[in-house]
């Protein structure tokens, strides 16, 4: 009699679970409808969408996706700090050489001023290629940066055993995995709302 109770139990599950699976399937399909781009959508076919509607059962990729969020969020604030930063140091440095050199023309004979003024030009244009330098290296850094949470996400997405996701820089393959990510955060947002009673 047990066993008959554990296999009612593991018929039910199961059914539950298909009715889950059908339910995320058919949202996702509705979603997909939305999406800006036509090409987008013929991409998404129905066995994409079936099999991400099953990793998305448990609920699980929907938590990994907000971690994955939350982590890019803040790399995108700490990495505008930084060039913020960056950028307000070189306004100070720019701001203090133009100060000395007013107060060196100042304090100069006037026969030596075109000379000082010709130094102090030189000065001022190798101080901006230095800034100019700096920035592009910090460009770059940024760069770099975000395209290795891009990597990173890709990574644990596809362990995750989410569809359509692995590493890959490929422009087409890159819009397919931003499309379905668009998918599950719209599909998060759209289960996290209460359920509306019927009136």
């Amino acid at each position: 009699m047990e066993r008959f109770g554990a296999g009612y139990e593991e018929r039910a599950d199961l059914a539950r679970q298909q009715a889950r699976h059908y339910q995320l399937l058919s949202d996702l399909q509705a979603l997909v409808k939305e999406l800006p781009s036509s090409s987008s959508q013929q991409r998404l076919s129905y066995t994409i969408l079936s099999d991400l509607a099953l990793a998305l059962i448990d609920g699980t990729v929907f938590e990994i996706v907000q971690g994955l969020l939350d982590i890019q969020h803040l790399t995108e604030k700490n990495l505008y700090n930084q060039r913020l930063k960056l950028h307000s140091e070189h306004r100070v440095l720019k701001q203090d050489m133009l100060h000395k050199h007013k107060e060196a023309q100042q304090s100069c004979k006037s026969h030596n001023v075109p000379v000082l003024k010709a130094a102090q030009q030189r000065e001022l244009e190798a101080m901006e290629q230095r800034i100019r330098e700096e920035q592009r290296m910090m460009d770059e850094k940024i760069v770099l940066e975000l395209d290795q949470k891009v990597v990173d996400q890709q990574s644990t997405l596809e362990k995750a055993g989410v569809t359509g996701f692995y590493i890959t820089t490929n422009p087409q393959e890159l819009t397919l995995q931003m499309n379905l990510l668009e998918l599950i955060r719209k599909l998060q947002q759209k289960e996290s709302q209460p359920k509306k009673a019927f009136s």
